[in-house]
């Protein structure tokens, strides 16, 4: 079946018809996003956007040599800037911001209770104070390396949420170790 076809299908709210285009130029529109972002997380957003953009305006699109594909790498270049332009502006604003003083990070205190040659006790006491959630969580990203997202999934929450416990979770252990400590 040829694309304009598939496109008038597609117009007419045929679901199957909006899937056989999405797997016909995704890979090509994720390669060409690709070129113009940071990472493939944010090409995986672009082309995503992309073909949602394509699906919200279908009524709209014109096809260019009988294809849609010419109008999804223009909407993705123009979404990508976007996207790049965002990102510069979040680093701009966060390079911006006042450095607190630098406060031991909740790892750096139990390292240096270590070295000291302290009981490991007092980092157990504070261990034991948390969820069993935010242990996991610490345990994989402060002692075994594992990204957060990939923690996130493993102990089942989502990023935001497992990246916000664990800083809860560091806080906590930090409080316990200074008190300790003094």
């Amino acid at each position: 079946m040829s694309e304009v076809e598939v496109w008038t299908r597609a117009c007419a709210n045929d679901g199957r018809a909006f899937t056989s285009l999405f797997d016909r130029h995704r890979d090509r529109v994720f390669r060409h996003v690709l070129r113009l972002v940071d990472n493939a997380h944010d090409a995986e957003e672009v082309t995503s956007a992309s073909f949602f953009e394509l699906w919200r305006r279908r009524g709209s699109v014109v096809l260019v040599g009988d294809s849609v594909l010419p109008w999804l790498l223009v909407t993705a270049g123009h979404i990508a800037r976007n996207v790049s332009r965002g990102t510069r502006r979040y680093r701009a604003l966060f390079d911006s911001l006042p450095r607190a003083d630098a406060t031991a990070d909740a790892e750096q205190i139990a390292v240096a209770h270590i070295e000291e040659g302290e009981s490991v006790g007092c980092l157990k006491a504070a261990m034991r104070k948390l969820k069993p959630t935010d242990v996991s969580l610490v345990v994989l990203v402060v002692l075994e390396d594992f990204a957060v997202t990939e923690a996130a999934t493993l102990v089942g929450l989502s990023h935001g949420a497992a990246r916000t416990r664990l800083h809860r979770a560091k806080g906590k252990i930090r409080e316990q170790l200074t008190e300790a400590r003094a």
